[in-house]
């Protein structure tokens, strides 16, 4: 009977860094994703003062529109 509270203490104190570890590195990666996630989608969007033959010609050179596409896309802008 004389182990008492101290014969568990150190359960608890190493489930409570183990916790603490997981929440931490949850934190971390959360922070990291997200970061990779803003960095990722940076350049997609159009930039200030590029015309849309422009955008659809990035488009094409990325691979995201075929030639075909990108030929329709030129002959509707020009109507």
């Amino acid at each position: 009977m004389m182990w008492g509270f101290y014969g568990v203490a150190w359960w608890w104190m190493l489930l409570g860094a183990i916790c603490m570890i997981i929440f931490w590195g949850a934190v971390i990666w959360l922070v990291v994703w997200g970061v990779q996630q803003i960095t990722r989608n940076q350049g997609r969007g159009p930039s200030p003062g590029e015309t849309p033959l422009e955008v659809a010609q990035r488009r094409l050179a990325r691979g995201e529109i075929t030639r075909e596409e990108f030929q329709e896309i030129r002959d509707a802008l020009q109507h």
